[in-house]
């Protein structure tokens, strides 16, 4: 797959309460990678994702973001690095009283200068670069229309639409259908796969439902405890480590029959 774009190595991180949320884990992430990260609430995984995109820095270990060591550079530094690396988050953060339109403008930001950017004074490329990204997620025809008025689905769309204005090589995606019903799941996660498919961007994305795993993505990333307890192919991830991560003997009493259905893998 050639080299790694990001690379966690031997990363640890404590909170300052004591919990202890990742523990020595090392990763690399490649362009052209549809990766999901799967694992019990409480694992790591949206710290993982925060220490990759450096809202988190880590009590130990180094994160690269290309060759750019994000773990211990200036805040600038990690700023400059972090516009490569796009979001999508499972509450959409759009602001609510803007148009979707105005909300795919916010991921030009990093690219104006300072008083442009204050301003939000977008130019001609910027809002037909936009407009496109909005006709791809299938929300050109609601662009003038306020984000407070779209549905979860819709609004999960604009999301992705604002992420890829940024141009970045990786999105992170932090539980995007977890709120959604399952249509509006499908088309999301058929987006994502899209991005990466023809576009070549990489894709790391957190996720419950092993089905929609087993899907989409091409590589898993299993945490549990905060340690890394499995890396590889959707193919290699058997019905037996799959069980593993969400029972054990104080969790097999809250597991319910539609979970344990979740995780079957039969063909």
């Amino acid at each position: 797959m050639g080299e790694s774009f990001i690379r966690v190595e031997q990363v640890s991180h404590r909170y300052a309460n004591g919990t202890v949320a990742l523990s020595s884990i090392t990763l690399g992430f490649n362009i052209n990678q549809f990766t999901a990260m799967i694992g019990p609430s409480g694992a790591g995984k949206s710290t993982l994702m925060r220490v990759i995109n450096g809202l988190v820095r880590p009590s130990e270990g180094q994160v690269f973001i290309g060759d750019t060591r994000i773990s211990q550079a200036p805040e600038a530094t990690v700023r400059q690095a972090r516009r490569q690396i796009g979001m999508v988050f499972q509450q959409f953060n759009l602001v609510r009283r803007l148009t979707a339109l105005e909300n795919v403008l916010i991921g030009r930001l990093g690219t104006l200068n300072p008083v442009a950017s204050t301003l939000k004074l977008y130019g001609r490329e910027d809002r037909e670069l936009a407009m496109g990204l909005l006709e791809r997620v299938g929300m050109a025809d609601y662009a003038w229309q306020r984000a407070d008025t779209l549905s979860g689905g819709q609004q999960q769309r604009v999301g992705i639409a604002r992420a890829l204005a940024q141009q970045p090589r990786l999105i992170l995606a932090d539980e995007p259908v977890s709120a959604l019903d399952p249509k509006s799941s499908e088309q999301v996660m058929e987006i994502l796969q899209s991005i990466n498919a023809q576009d070549g961007i990489a894709v790391i994305c957190n996720l419950h439902h092993l089905d929609t795993v087993r899907e989409y993505a091409d590589r898993v990333v299993a945490l549990k405890r905060g340690q890394l307890v499995f890396d590889g192919s959707v193919a290699d991830l058997s019905e037996e480590v799959s069980r593993s991560l969400y029972y054990d003997e104080q969790q097999s009493r809250e597991i319910t029959p539609i979970l344990a259905t979740q995780l079957s893998f039969a063909d």
